[in-house]
């Protein structure tokens, strides 16, 4: 059994605990948290809770460490000193920072022996390997990725840290025509706030500034700035009554030309009832891989691009060639 740790029980967190019975080659080992194990944390699982500071105890009963902090605060720390430590695979997901967080990772994984799998889930992802598919095989035409409808986590836990905000929950929801214009092959140059607008219901503090909180949600550098974000402030009781469930999907779409005139379009889209618990799904099986590469002596940063699909999949070699190909 793949010895699985969850470093951050918060809604991915609770994902990977939800997501590991879909697993049988792994268990749930241990729980990190930087809050004091003796405050109830809900842990469906009979398992340690243990303060994030004790977590170098740990090393030699730990085979893969989910890390389940944002993107924003948490994870441009905790990557590379837990790839200090421990195989790891997070969820990073500042597109534009990727390059400088996996060289950060990749420097502390091979000094500690280690192999970390950054940037995982379904985008980056899942999606990062659409687009250089369908990139790769017809490379006379253009790819395009829609987000939404639905709630982005990474972009929520932004909205969170901005000072005077106690609850905050963000959709991003794709423009139906442009997504049509792209399925119609029309090949449309189209800026951010041509393809998505983002909706932000924010639970402010009282007293807060109000007009300060929402110029520095829609002017947030890789995440909001850019794009049509509309901002509503609402009750903490209108956010747990309305936006307690986390849907979510998306579609990258190719149109690409062979010869003089034959149209093609390929698409992959994802209709997701729980986002947390599919991006959780999405890590466990990269975590399987780093279990195995690192097992066979690999060590360093890794992306989905790095990994070959065999290492993902439950079953030996032979068995997945027999029932999959």
């Amino acid at each position: 059994m793949i010895q699985v740790a969850i470093n951050g029980y918060g809604n991915l967190g609770r994902g990977v605990e939800t997501s590991l019975a879909n697993f049988p080659d792994m268990e749930l080992a241990a729980v990190f948290t930087r809050r004091k194990p003796a405050d109830a944390l809900k842990i469906s699982s009979r398992v340690p809770v243990v303060n994030v500071n004790d977590a170098a105890k740990w090393t030699d009963k730990i085979d893969v460490m989910l890390l389940c902090g944002g993107s924003a605060m948490d994870l441009p720390e905790q990557g590379p000193e837990f790839a200090g430590m421990f195989n790891t695979v997070d969820s990073f997901d500042t597109h534009a920072k990727i390059p400088e967080y996996l060289a950060k990772i990749d420097a502390a994984a091979n000094k500690s022996g280690k192999l970390s799998v950054v940037s995982i889930g379904w985008d980056p992802g899942l999606f990062s390997l659409m687009r250089m598919y369908m990139g790769a095989i017809m490379p006379n035409g253009l790819t395009y990725s829609f987000w939404g409808d639905g709630v982005s986590q990474g972009h929520s836990d932004a909205i969170r840290r901005v000072e005077g905000v106690i609850g905050a929950v963000q959709y991003t929801r794709p423009v139906a025509d442009a997504m049509q214009r792209v399925r119609n092959g029309e090949l449309p140059s189209l800026k951010l706030s041509e393809k998505h607008t983002r909706e932000c219901f924010v639970v402010a503090a009282e007293n807060a500034d109000k007009e300060r909180i929402a110029n520095e949600i829609q002017t947030m550098k890789h995440y909001f700035d850019g794009y049509d974000t509309t901002v509503h402030f609402i009750t903490l009781e209108e956010l747990h009554e309305n936006h307690s469930t986390l849907p979510h999907g998306g579609n990258v779409i190719h149109s690409a030309k062979t010869g003089a005139s034959n149209a093609h379009a390929l698409e992959f889209s994802l209709k997701l009832g729980s986002n947390p618990e599919f991006t959780a799904s999405v890590m466990l099986a990269y975590a399987r891989a780093a279990y195995r590469l690192n097992s066979a002596g690999e060590t360093g940063g890794r992306t989905a691009f790095d990994i070959a699909p065999k290492f993902l999949a439950a079953g030996t070699p032979d068995e997945i060639v027999r029932g999959l190909l």
